[in-house]
Protein backbone atom coordinates (compact mmCIF):
# COMPACT_ATOMS: atom_id res chain seq x y z
CA UNK A 1 0.00 0.00 0.00
CA UNK A 2 0.71 3.58 -0.63
CA UNK A 3 2.68 5.43 2.31
CA UNK A 4 0.50 8.11 3.21
CA UNK A 5 1.16 11.35 4.90
CA UNK A 6 -1.07 13.75 6.91
CA UNK A 7 -1.33 16.99 9.80
CA UNK A 8 -2.78 15.01 12.63
CA UNK A 9 -3.88 18.04 14.64
CA UNK A 10 -7.02 20.17 14.51
CA UNK A 11 -6.32 22.89 11.82
CA UNK A 12 -4.62 26.43 12.81
CA UNK A 13 -2.02 27.07 15.25
CA UNK A 14 -0.83 26.12 18.32
CA UNK A 15 2.15 25.14 20.59
CA UNK A 16 2.60 21.85 19.07
CA UNK A 17 1.53 20.04 15.69
CA UNK A 18 1.72 16.57 14.36
CA UNK A 19 2.49 15.41 11.14
CA UNK A 20 1.88 11.60 10.79
CA UNK A 21 3.03 9.03 8.04
CA UNK A 22 2.16 5.62 7.60
CA UNK A 23 3.30 2.64 5.27
CA UNK A 24 6.33 0.94 3.98
CA UNK A 25 8.62 4.20 2.62
CA UNK A 26 8.26 5.88 6.56
CA UNK A 27 11.01 4.96 8.32
CA UNK A 28 13.41 6.13 4.65
CA UNK A 29 11.34 9.00 4.77
CA UNK A 30 11.79 10.33 8.39
CA UNK A 31 15.52 9.10 7.86
CA UNK A 32 16.00 12.06 5.24
CA UNK A 33 13.73 14.57 6.73
CA UNK A 34 15.74 13.97 10.59
CA UNK A 35 19.05 13.20 8.96
CA UNK A 36 18.42 9.49 10.93
CA UNK A 37 16.32 6.93 11.36
CA UNK A 38 14.59 8.07 15.10
CA UNK A 39 15.17 5.24 17.84
CA UNK A 40 12.00 2.92 18.07
CA UNK A 41 9.37 4.19 20.32
CA UNK A 42 11.56 6.53 21.99
CA UNK A 43 11.03 10.03 21.88
CA UNK A 44 14.18 12.00 19.97
CA UNK A 45 15.17 15.83 19.06
CA UNK A 46 15.55 16.50 15.71
CA UNK A 47 16.11 19.62 13.05
CA UNK A 48 13.78 18.74 10.48
CA UNK A 49 15.24 19.89 6.97
CA UNK A 50 13.29 19.43 3.61
CA UNK A 51 15.34 17.63 0.30
CA UNK A 52 17.92 20.86 -0.31
CA UNK A 53 19.02 20.47 3.76
CA UNK A 54 17.50 23.70 4.97
CA UNK A 55 16.11 23.20 8.22
CA UNK A 56 11.83 23.72 7.93
CA UNK A 57 11.83 23.36 11.69
CA UNK A 58 13.00 21.26 14.75
CA UNK A 59 10.92 19.10 16.99
CA UNK A 60 10.42 15.52 18.01
CA UNK A 61 10.40 12.70 15.96
CA UNK A 62 8.91 9.14 17.22
CA UNK A 63 9.43 5.76 15.16
CA UNK A 64 6.88 3.14 15.67
CA UNK A 65 7.56 -0.11 13.56
CA UNK A 66 5.44 -2.60 12.08
CA UNK A 67 3.03 -4.28 13.72
CA UNK A 68 2.91 -2.43 17.01
CA UNK A 69 1.79 0.42 16.23
CA UNK A 70 -1.61 2.53 15.44
CA UNK A 71 -2.17 1.02 11.77
CA UNK A 72 -0.27 -2.02 11.72
CA UNK A 73 2.67 -0.48 9.53
CA UNK A 74 5.73 1.35 10.22
CA UNK A 75 4.54 5.09 11.90
CA UNK A 76 6.49 8.20 12.11
CA UNK A 77 5.38 11.02 13.74
CA UNK A 78 6.84 14.20 13.71
CA UNK A 79 6.22 16.81 16.36
CA UNK A 80 6.82 20.46 14.92
CA UNK A 81 5.68 24.22 16.55
CA UNK A 82 1.74 24.24 15.32
CA UNK A 83 2.13 26.54 12.53
CA UNK A 84 -0.08 25.71 9.18
CA UNK A 85 3.74 26.87 7.47
CA UNK A 86 5.51 24.82 8.89
CA UNK A 87 3.34 21.42 8.92
CA UNK A 88 2.68 22.00 5.27
CA UNK A 89 6.29 22.37 4.56
CA UNK A 90 6.92 18.97 6.05
CA UNK A 91 3.95 17.30 4.45
CA UNK A 92 4.82 18.48 0.95
CA UNK A 93 8.55 17.33 2.24
CA UNK A 94 7.10 13.64 2.54
CA UNK A 95 5.75 13.97 -0.56
CA UNK A 96 8.67 14.80 -2.49
CA UNK A 97 9.94 11.93 -1.41
CA UNK A 98 7.65 9.27 -2.31
CA UNK A 99 4.42 9.58 0.23
CA UNK A 100 1.18 10.76 -0.86
CA UNK A 101 -1.71 12.93 1.17
CA UNK A 102 -3.54 10.78 3.00
CA UNK A 103 -8.16 10.60 2.85
CA UNK A 104 -10.29 11.18 5.18
CA UNK A 105 -10.53 8.13 8.09
CA UNK A 106 -7.42 6.43 6.20
CA UNK A 107 -4.94 5.43 9.09
CA UNK A 108 -8.53 4.42 10.86
CA UNK A 109 -9.14 2.01 8.16
CA UNK A 110 -5.45 0.95 7.28
CA UNK A 111 -6.03 -0.06 11.54
CA UNK A 112 -9.36 -1.66 10.72
CA UNK A 113 -8.15 -3.25 7.56
CA UNK A 114 -4.64 -5.02 9.19
CA UNK A 115 -7.01 -6.09 12.29
CA UNK A 116 -5.74 -3.35 15.19
CA UNK A 117 -9.47 -2.92 16.03
CA UNK A 118 -12.64 -3.82 14.51
CA UNK A 119 -15.04 -1.49 12.84
CA UNK A 120 -16.72 -0.38 15.60
CA UNK A 121 -13.95 0.40 17.52
CA UNK A 122 -12.72 2.60 14.69
CA UNK A 123 -15.53 4.51 14.40
CA UNK A 124 -15.25 5.11 18.45
CA UNK A 125 -11.97 6.69 17.21
CA UNK A 126 -14.25 9.35 15.57
CA UNK A 127 -16.84 9.58 18.03
CA UNK A 128 -14.27 10.26 20.69
CA UNK A 129 -12.78 13.25 18.73
CA UNK A 130 -16.57 14.61 18.81
CA UNK A 131 -17.72 14.30 21.49
CA UNK A 132 -19.53 17.36 22.96
CA UNK A 133 -20.03 15.82 26.43
CA UNK A 134 -18.38 13.72 29.36
CA UNK A 135 -20.90 11.09 28.75
CA UNK A 136 -20.23 10.66 25.17
CA UNK A 137 -16.73 10.93 25.78
CA UNK A 138 -16.43 8.50 28.38
CA UNK A 139 -19.14 6.02 25.84
CA UNK A 140 -16.70 6.31 22.88
CA UNK A 141 -13.56 5.19 25.43
CA UNK A 142 -15.94 2.08 26.04
CA UNK A 143 -16.28 1.37 21.90
CA UNK A 144 -12.73 1.86 22.00
CA UNK A 145 -11.76 -0.21 24.54
CA UNK A 146 -14.19 -3.13 22.88
CA UNK A 147 -16.86 -3.08 25.18
CA UNK A 148 -19.47 -3.44 22.32
CA UNK A 149 -18.05 -5.83 20.04
CA UNK A 150 -17.70 -7.59 23.41
CA UNK A 151 -21.14 -8.00 23.35
CA UNK A 152 -21.97 -8.29 19.91
CA UNK A 153 -19.46 -11.06 19.49
CA UNK A 154 -20.76 -12.83 22.36
CA UNK A 155 -23.82 -12.88 20.91
CA UNK A 156 -22.60 -13.87 17.76
CA UNK A 157 -21.25 -17.13 19.43
CA UNK A 158 -24.48 -18.08 20.60
CA UNK A 159 -26.13 -17.25 17.39
CA UNK A 160 -23.38 -19.09 15.20
CA UNK A 161 -23.39 -22.47 18.22
CA UNK A 162 -27.61 -22.40 17.79
CA UNK A 163 -27.13 -22.38 13.56
CA UNK A 164 -24.52 -25.42 13.53
CA UNK A 165 -27.09 -27.36 15.88
CA UNK A 166 -30.39 -26.87 13.63
CA UNK A 167 -27.98 -27.04 10.21
CA UNK A 168 -26.92 -30.61 12.12
CA UNK A 169 -30.31 -31.43 13.18
CA UNK A 170 -31.87 -30.68 9.78
CA UNK A 171 -29.03 -33.60 8.52
CA UNK A 172 -30.95 -36.11 10.90
CA UNK A 173 -34.04 -35.16 10.04
CA UNK A 174 -34.82 -39.11 9.16
CA UNK A 175 -34.40 -40.31 13.12
CA UNK A 176 -37.06 -40.56 15.18
CA UNK A 177 -35.51 -38.18 17.67
CA UNK A 178 -36.76 -34.27 17.17
CA UNK A 179 -33.65 -32.81 18.12
CA UNK A 180 -35.08 -29.00 16.76
CA UNK A 181 -38.60 -29.67 19.07
CA UNK A 182 -36.06 -30.14 22.21
CA UNK A 183 -37.29 -27.11 24.16
CA UNK A 184 -33.06 -25.67 24.35
CA UNK A 185 -33.71 -24.72 21.21
CA UNK A 186 -36.63 -22.81 21.79
CA UNK A 187 -35.08 -21.41 25.38
CA UNK A 188 -31.77 -20.10 22.86
CA UNK A 189 -33.91 -18.56 20.49
CA UNK A 190 -35.50 -16.45 23.48
CA UNK A 191 -32.78 -15.90 25.26
CA UNK A 192 -30.97 -14.26 22.09
CA UNK A 193 -33.98 -12.78 21.52
CA UNK A 194 -33.78 -11.10 25.31
CA UNK A 195 -29.84 -10.67 24.82
CA UNK A 196 -30.79 -8.73 21.77
CA UNK A 197 -32.86 -6.17 23.40
CA UNK A 198 -30.49 -5.23 26.37
CA UNK A 199 -27.48 -4.48 23.82
CA UNK A 200 -30.40 -2.59 22.16
CA UNK A 201 -31.13 -0.43 24.78
CA UNK A 202 -27.55 0.41 25.39
CA UNK A 203 -26.73 1.16 21.68
CA UNK A 204 -29.69 3.53 21.51
CA UNK A 205 -28.79 5.61 24.60
CA UNK A 206 -25.18 5.80 22.97
CA UNK A 207 -26.81 6.71 20.12
CA UNK A 208 -28.33 9.73 21.76
CA UNK A 209 -25.21 10.64 23.44
CA UNK A 210 -23.50 11.01 19.85
CA UNK A 211 -26.42 12.07 17.69
CA UNK A 212 -28.18 13.92 20.18
CA UNK A 213 -31.59 14.98 19.57
CA UNK A 214 -32.98 18.11 17.28
CA UNK A 215 -35.56 20.38 18.58
CA UNK A 216 -37.52 22.80 15.88
CA UNK A 217 -39.40 25.40 17.73
CA UNK A 218 -42.74 26.32 15.79
CA UNK A 219 -46.28 28.28 16.15
CA UNK A 220 -47.82 31.44 15.28
CA UNK A 221 -45.82 35.15 15.55
CA UNK A 222 -44.98 36.62 18.93
CA UNK A 223 -46.20 33.01 20.64
CA UNK A 224 -43.39 33.46 22.39
CA UNK A 225 -40.80 30.96 20.71
CA UNK A 226 -37.66 33.43 20.76
CA UNK A 227 -38.74 33.93 24.73
CA UNK A 228 -38.34 29.54 24.81
CA UNK A 229 -35.22 29.47 22.59
CA UNK A 230 -33.57 32.13 25.54
CA UNK A 231 -34.59 30.13 27.97
CA UNK A 232 -33.79 26.50 27.04
CA UNK A 233 -30.43 28.54 25.85
CA UNK A 234 -29.86 29.86 28.85
CA UNK A 235 -29.01 33.42 27.63
CA UNK A 236 -30.21 35.88 25.25
CA UNK A 237 -29.88 34.02 22.06
CA UNK A 238 -33.15 35.40 20.30
CA UNK A 239 -33.92 38.87 20.06
CA UNK A 240 -37.57 38.89 21.74
CA UNK A 241 -39.45 42.35 21.14
CA UNK A 242 -43.29 42.71 21.48
CA UNK A 243 -43.11 43.28 17.27
CA UNK A 244 -44.70 40.46 15.69
CA UNK A 245 -42.61 38.48 13.22
CA UNK A 246 -38.71 39.22 14.73
CA UNK A 247 -37.39 35.78 13.61
CA UNK A 248 -36.90 35.48 10.13
CA UNK A 249 -34.38 33.02 10.18
CA UNK A 250 -33.42 30.05 11.92
CA UNK A 251 -31.86 30.38 14.69
CA UNK A 252 -29.88 27.38 16.78
CA UNK A 253 -28.36 27.14 19.82
CA UNK A 254 -26.49 23.83 21.23
CA UNK A 255 -26.92 22.80 24.95
CA UNK A 256 -26.60 19.76 26.84
CA UNK A 257 -29.56 18.24 29.14
CA UNK A 258 -27.90 15.80 31.76
CA UNK A 259 -25.18 15.14 28.79
CA UNK A 260 -27.83 14.31 26.14
CA UNK A 261 -27.09 16.84 23.27
CA UNK A 262 -29.42 19.27 22.34
CA UNK A 263 -29.91 21.54 19.51
CA UNK A 264 -32.81 24.19 19.64
CA UNK A 265 -33.73 25.77 16.45
CA UNK A 266 -36.21 28.89 16.92
CA UNK A 267 -37.93 29.41 13.79
CA UNK A 268 -39.36 31.80 11.81
CA UNK A 269 -43.75 32.39 12.98
CA UNK A 270 -45.46 30.44 10.82
CA UNK A 271 -48.58 32.21 9.11
CA UNK A 272 -49.77 34.12 5.96
CA UNK A 273 -47.21 36.35 5.04
CA UNK A 274 -46.85 38.65 1.71
CA UNK A 275 -43.44 40.36 2.86
CA UNK A 276 -40.48 38.39 0.19
CA UNK A 277 -38.52 38.16 3.47
CA UNK A 278 -40.88 36.70 5.74
CA UNK A 279 -42.18 33.80 3.04
CA UNK A 280 -38.32 32.49 2.52
CA UNK A 281 -38.06 32.50 6.52
CA UNK A 282 -41.11 30.30 6.35
CA UNK A 283 -40.13 28.32 3.88
CA UNK A 284 -36.77 27.79 5.83
CA UNK A 285 -38.55 26.97 8.65
CA UNK A 286 -41.23 24.31 7.11
CA UNK A 287 -37.60 22.33 5.59
CA UNK A 288 -36.47 22.70 9.59
CA UNK A 289 -39.41 21.42 10.73
CA UNK A 290 -39.12 18.10 8.25
CA UNK A 291 -35.46 17.47 9.69
CA UNK A 292 -36.46 17.81 13.61
CA UNK A 293 -37.01 14.32 16.28
CA UNK A 294 -39.58 16.63 18.11
CA UNK A 295 -41.44 20.02 17.60
CA UNK A 296 -42.21 22.02 19.91
CA UNK A 297 -45.63 24.16 18.83
CA UNK A 298 -45.82 27.25 20.98
CA UNK A 299 -49.28 28.51 21.53
CA UNK A 300 -50.22 31.51 23.07
CA UNK A 301 -51.45 30.63 26.25
CA UNK A 302 -53.58 33.78 26.53
CA UNK A 303 -55.95 32.87 23.74
CA UNK A 304 -55.35 28.98 23.63
CA UNK A 305 -55.33 27.07 20.70
CA UNK A 306 -56.60 29.23 18.02
CA UNK A 307 -58.10 28.32 14.18
CA UNK A 308 -54.71 29.39 12.86
CA UNK A 309 -52.85 26.75 15.50
CA UNK A 310 -54.92 23.90 14.55
CA UNK A 311 -53.89 25.08 11.12
CA UNK A 312 -50.81 25.22 11.35
CA UNK A 313 -50.52 21.66 14.00
CA UNK A 314 -52.34 19.58 10.61
CA UNK A 315 -49.60 21.05 8.01
CA UNK A 316 -46.87 19.94 10.66
CA UNK A 317 -44.85 16.13 9.48
CA UNK A 318 -47.21 13.60 10.61
CA UNK A 319 -44.05 11.88 11.26
CA UNK A 320 -42.32 13.76 13.81
CA UNK A 321 -43.52 13.58 17.55
CA UNK A 322 -45.31 16.68 18.74
CA UNK A 323 -45.63 18.52 21.81
CA UNK A 324 -47.96 21.64 22.06
CA UNK A 325 -46.67 24.33 24.42
CA UNK A 326 -48.98 26.56 26.15
CA UNK A 327 -46.76 29.55 27.05
CA UNK A 328 -47.76 32.26 29.32
CA UNK A 329 -49.10 30.61 31.90
CA UNK A 330 -48.23 32.98 34.53
CA UNK A 331 -51.03 35.71 32.85
CA UNK A 332 -53.31 32.99 34.02
CA UNK A 333 -51.68 32.30 37.57
CA UNK A 334 -51.39 28.16 36.64
CA UNK A 335 -48.75 26.24 37.40
CA UNK A 336 -46.70 24.12 35.11
CA UNK A 337 -48.10 20.62 34.06
CA UNK A 338 -47.75 18.01 31.44
CA UNK A 339 -51.00 16.20 30.20
CA UNK A 340 -50.73 13.21 27.79
CA UNK A 341 -54.13 12.72 26.51
CA UNK A 342 -55.41 10.18 23.58
CA UNK A 343 -51.38 10.58 21.75
CA UNK A 344 -51.31 14.62 22.19
CA UNK A 345 -48.81 16.11 24.18
CA UNK A 346 -49.69 19.16 26.01
CA UNK A 347 -47.36 21.27 28.39
CA UNK A 348 -48.01 24.39 30.11
CA UNK A 349 -44.79 26.69 31.22
CA UNK A 350 -44.04 30.51 31.19
CA UNK A 351 -40.93 31.24 28.66
CA UNK A 352 -41.23 34.85 30.93
CA UNK A 353 -40.45 33.67 33.85
CA UNK A 354 -38.91 30.13 33.30
CA UNK A 355 -41.53 28.39 35.24
CA UNK A 356 -41.94 24.80 33.66
CA UNK A 357 -38.13 24.87 31.71
CA UNK A 358 -37.45 21.98 34.21
CA UNK A 359 -40.39 19.63 33.15
CA UNK A 360 -39.88 20.68 29.70
CA UNK A 361 -36.50 19.46 29.67
CA UNK A 362 -37.51 16.30 31.90
CA UNK A 363 -40.07 15.78 28.84
CA UNK A 364 -37.60 16.11 26.19
CA UNK A 365 -35.18 13.43 27.40
CA UNK A 366 -38.07 11.22 28.74
CA UNK A 367 -39.90 11.67 25.07
CA UNK A 368 -36.12 9.42 23.80
CA UNK A 369 -35.96 7.55 26.56
CA UNK A 370 -32.63 9.14 27.72
CA UNK A 371 -31.24 8.13 30.86
CA UNK A 372 -28.85 10.08 32.38
CA UNK A 373 -26.75 7.40 33.86
CA UNK A 374 -23.89 6.30 31.63
CA UNK A 375 -22.80 3.37 33.38
CA UNK A 376 -22.12 0.66 30.94
CA UNK A 377 -23.46 2.43 27.46
CA UNK A 378 -21.29 2.64 24.64
CA UNK A 379 -21.74 5.05 21.78
CA UNK A 380 -23.33 3.87 19.04
CA UNK A 381 -24.71 4.71 15.40
CA UNK A 382 -27.62 4.82 13.87
CA UNK A 383 -26.09 1.52 11.72
CA UNK A 384 -25.54 0.04 14.61
CA UNK A 385 -29.27 0.19 15.85
CA UNK A 386 -30.23 -0.60 12.22
CA UNK A 387 -27.94 -3.95 12.14
CA UNK A 388 -29.29 -4.94 15.60
CA UNK A 389 -32.77 -3.82 14.65
CA UNK A 390 -32.29 -6.82 11.51
CA UNK A 391 -31.08 -9.41 13.48
CA UNK A 392 -33.67 -9.28 15.86
CA UNK A 393 -36.43 -9.23 13.18
CA UNK A 394 -34.45 -12.32 11.40
CA UNK A 395 -34.53 -14.04 14.62
CA UNK A 396 -38.14 -13.95 15.55
CA UNK A 397 -39.53 -14.64 12.02
CA UNK A 398 -37.05 -17.71 12.69
CA UNK A 399 -38.38 -18.32 15.57
CA UNK A 400 -42.12 -18.26 14.39
CA UNK A 401 -40.79 -21.39 11.33
CA UNK A 402 -39.82 -23.17 14.22
CA UNK A 403 -43.06 -23.02 16.21
CA UNK A 404 -45.26 -22.63 13.98
CA UNK A 405 -44.39 -24.56 10.69
CA UNK A 406 -40.95 -26.69 12.26
CA UNK A 407 -39.81 -25.66 9.67
CA UNK A 408 -35.75 -26.06 10.48
CA UNK A 409 -34.58 -25.03 7.07
CA UNK A 410 -36.23 -21.53 7.08
CA UNK A 411 -35.02 -21.47 10.59
CA UNK A 412 -31.23 -21.84 9.75
CA UNK A 413 -31.57 -19.30 6.80
CA UNK A 414 -32.88 -16.41 9.10
CA UNK A 415 -30.25 -16.87 12.03
CA UNK A 416 -27.50 -16.74 8.75
CA UNK A 417 -29.35 -13.63 8.73
CA UNK A 418 -29.13 -12.01 11.63
CA UNK A 419 -25.31 -13.65 11.54
CA UNK A 420 -24.61 -11.30 8.89
CA UNK A 421 -26.77 -8.11 10.26
CA UNK A 422 -24.39 -8.40 13.51
CA UNK A 423 -21.65 -8.66 11.15
CA UNK A 424 -21.78 -5.83 9.93
CA UNK A 425 -21.19 -4.09 13.13
CA UNK A 426 -17.88 -5.21 14.12
CA UNK A 427 -16.62 -5.64 10.18
CA UNK A 428 -16.53 -9.59 10.07
CA UNK A 429 -19.28 -9.12 6.94
CA UNK A 430 -19.43 -5.99 5.17
CA UNK A 431 -18.54 -4.54 1.56
CA UNK A 432 -16.52 -1.98 0.44
CA UNK A 433 -19.42 0.63 -0.34
CA UNK A 434 -19.86 0.71 4.13
CA UNK A 435 -16.18 1.12 4.58
CA UNK A 436 -15.79 4.26 2.03
CA UNK A 437 -18.98 6.04 3.33
CA UNK A 438 -18.29 5.26 7.23
CA UNK A 439 -14.30 6.17 6.72
CA UNK A 440 -14.79 9.39 4.88
CA UNK A 441 -16.82 11.09 7.62
CA UNK A 442 -13.37 10.73 9.70
CA UNK A 443 -11.01 13.94 9.86
CA UNK A 444 -7.95 13.42 7.78
CA UNK A 445 -5.15 12.55 10.11
CA UNK A 446 -7.27 9.83 11.66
Amino acid sequence: MDTIVAIATAPGRGGIGVVRLSGEESSKIAEHICGRLPVKRMAQFNHFRDGKGEVIDSGIALYFPKPSSFTGEDVVELQAHGSPVVLDRLCQCAISLGARMAKPGEFSERAFLNNKMDLAQAEAVADLIESTTKQAARSAVRSLQGVFSERVNRLLKELTDLRIYVEAAIDFSDEEIDFLGEAAVDQQLQGLLKTLEGISDSAQQGRLLRDGMRVVLAGQPNAGKSSLHNQLAGHDAAIVTDVAGTTRDILREQIHLDGLPLSISDTAGLHDATDIVEQEGIRRTQIELAEADRILLVVDGIDGITEQDNIILESLPASIPITIIHNKIDKHGLKPSLIIESGQVELYLSAKTGDGIDLLKQHLCDSVGYQPQDEGVFIARRRHLDALHRASIAIAAGYDCLTGMGAGELLAEELRQAQLALGEITGRFTNEDLLDQIFSNFCIGK
